[in-house]
Parts: C-alpha cells; sequence; structure tokens
C-alpha cells in the first residue's frame, strides 16, 4: 500500500501501540496528546514510559499537542479516546478533518450517559453516516503489539470499501487484519467482554479455579450474544475475533486492566481506590453501568453484568455475588442459548 498521512487520537497505549504498527508499514503518522512532556519523550526517547513502559517506538511516529497540525492533510484518522471522552474528542477534531478521510476507532465501550456506541458518537460529532466509518477491536494487548508479536483483528463497517483501506493501513507480517461487515456485533462485543473480564479478575482474587474461569468466560459469551441480538448483530461475529476471541484474552491476561481491576475489588478496595492506583482508564467499570441499563432496556437476562453492577454501585461482597450466580434456578443450556440469541432449537447455536 501506498504511504498515507495518518493521525492517531490520543496517545495512550492502544493508540500508540496502533501508530507504532502504522510506522512500521511507513505510513507517516501523528500521534496527538494534550501532554507536552508525553510528546517529548515518544519523539525524543521514543517511548511512551507511563503506558508502555521501556518498548522502543519507530522514527515514524511524530508526537505533537498541536491538534490542528497533527490533522493536517490526514488521509486517515484513528479515535482511540477513552469512550467517556470520545465525543470530546471527536467535536475538537472536527473543524480540521476533510470529508474525504478515513474515520477509524478503537474503543470499546458505551457512551455512559447516552448509552450509544462509539460509532453512533463519532458519526454525530464528525456530521457522518455510521456507515462511513470504520471500527477495529479484536484480542489485542498494545504492549504485546508494540514489540511486535502476532495479533490478529478485525475492521468493521458496512461499507467494504472503508473496511479494506483500513485493513490496508494496519495489516503487516505481525498484525493481520480481517473485515468484517458487522459494526453493531464489533462495538457490542468489545464492550461487553471488558465486564466478564473484571467478572474474571474477581474470580481469580478469590482464589477460585480454572473451572470457574471457564464457566464465566463460556456464560459471559451468552450474555454478549443476547445483548447483542436483541441490538441487532449478527450472531457470527461472537464466534469470531471481536466475539470469543477478545474475550479469552482479556479474560486470561494480567495485561487487561479490566481482569486487573477485578482482582484488586476481590481483595476489597473500593472502585475509586482501584481507580486511583491504576492510574488508567478501566473501560469495564463505566460499561457496567451502561449495560444494566441497557440489559432493562432490551428486556434481556445478562445475570453477571447485573452482580458486577451490585458489586461496583451498591457496595455488594464479591464473594456474595458468586454464590447468587451460582444459585440461580435450574435451567436448559441449549433451550436457553436457542431463546436467548432467536435462534430455534435445531440450529446449533452459534457459541
Amino acid at each position: 500500500m501506498a504511504n498515507h498521512k495518518v493521525t492517531v487520537l490520543v496517545a495512550g497505549s492502544w493508540g500508540t501501540a496502533l501508530a507504532a504498527v502504522l510506522a512500521d508499514n511507513d505510513h507517516q503518522v501523528k500521534l496527538w496528546t494534550r501532554n507536552s512532556e508525553q510528546a517529548q519523550e515518544i519523539n525524543g526517547a521514543r517511548k511512551n514510559m507511563r503506558f508502555l513502559g521501556e518498548a522502543a517506538l519507530p522514527e515514524g511516529i511524530e508526537a505533537t499537542t498541536d491538534l490542528a497540525e497533527a490533522l493536517k492533510g490526514a488521509e486517515a484518522v484513528v479515535f482511540v479516546a477513552p469512550s467517556a471522552a470520545m465525543r470530546e474528542i471527536a467535536k475538537l477534531a472536527a473543524p480540521y478533518i476533510s470529508e474525504h478521510t478515513c474515520c477509524i476507532h478503537a474503543t470499546k465501550g458505551f457512551e455512559t450517559d447516552s448509552l450509544k456506541r462509539m460509532t453512533t458518537v463519532l458519526a454525530e460529532e464528525l456530521h457522518r453516516k455510521e456507515e462511513e466509518l470504520v471500527v477495529l477491536s479484536g484480542p489485542s494487548h498494545a504492549e504485546e503489539v508494540v514489540r511486535k508479536q502476532p495479533t490478529t483483528v478485525v475492521v468493521a463497517s458496512s461499507n467494504q470499501e472503508a473496511a479494506e483501506y483500513a485493513q490496508d493501513l494496519f495489516i503487516n507480517s505481525y498484525f493481520r487484519v480481517y473485515t468484517n461487515p458487522d459494526v453493531i456485533g464489533v462495538e457490542v462485543a468489545g464492550a461487553i467482554k471488558n465486564i466478564i473480564a473484571l467478572g474474571a479478575g474477581l474470580s481469580d482474587g478469590l482464589g477460585f479455579g480454572d473451572n470457574a474461569k471457564a464457566a464465566l468466560i463460556t456464560r459471559g459469551l451468552a450474555e454478549i450474544g443476547r445483548l447483542g441480538s436483541a441490538m441487532g448483530a449478527n450472531m457470527l461475529t461472537f464466534a469470531g475475533l471481536a466475539g470469543i476471541g477478545d474475550l479469552i484474552v482479556t479474560c486470561t491476561s494480567q495485561h487487561s486492566r479490566n481482569w486487573r481491576a477485578g482482582s484488586m475489588l476481590a481483595k476489597g478496595l473500593a472502585v475509586e481506590e482501584v481507580l486511583k492506583q491504576m492510574g488508567m482508564v478501566v473501560e469495564g467499570i463505566r460499561t457496567t453501568r451502561a449495560a444494566h441499563v441497557l440489559a432493562e432496556q432490551y428486556d434481556v437476562p445478562m445475570p453477571i453484568t447485573e452482580q458486577l453492577y451490585q458489586v461496583l454501585f451498591a457496595s455488594k461482597p464479591p464473594k456474595q455475588a458468586v454464590e447468587d450466580l451460582m444459585g440461580r434456578g435450574r435451567t436448559h443450556e441449549i433451550e436457553e442459548v436457542a431463546k436467548s440469541w432467536g435462534l430455534h432449537q435445531s440450529e446449533p447455536p452459534v457459541i
């Protein structure tokens, strides 16, 4: 692919890692941050110590605090702001983005107050149709990507041309990219898996074993599928990289912020203390609040999400939450999945 001018907003761990992938592909990469010291560190030492430690960044990344300069001439913009800041960043960036610029986001979460997906938020602030936008998601720890460890993700858009353009921007020998037309499914899976990862960290923090984690991941996938089905997703998405792939990596790795936050909650720390000690955004906490409301809105059962909501926002003891999950009424697995996912029992459930 020809060399392109690409801007990444903002310079957190994932934004920086994606900027590194783009620079490795010989694109001209501008990485925007509000922090002048961080910009100087990236440009001088070729490191982002706060988010990625000693990992070396390629020379092709130029960090800047000037948003207008960062976006000047950009052929593609990659939004990697936290979900709570996405609307603000998009609004600031909108005046400097051409109508021909490909806009991609790689943020996993919902807007807490409006419950909107990130694609919807971007479409509103950039005055674009959702069909023009692309979402990048999948099992991808920034710490591994920046070290060029093999990683595979998806780019989703109902516009195949836009998806293939994004695919070509990112794909290389260590970062494999598939396309997927199911934006809703990819965004729902990416958001809800953070909740399940909180639960996995909590389970490990309580000293439970692999049996508990396997059950949590499997039943968590069922919850993702229920909500996704109600919102209009393609069920096959949840059997792929954005679904089960991302769920596994986030629930089983100590790189995962959400796993670490859940583990700390299990040890009795309050949410505020967990966030203070982490020093970084934990999307699963915000998403739990949003998903709690969405489950009621779409009338779908999400028992793991409900118990985590009680732990996070109603001071429920983690161990009691696990006991309540295990003590739920008996049910038939295939029957329940078929009903929740809108399948006939004669069809194999995608799980």
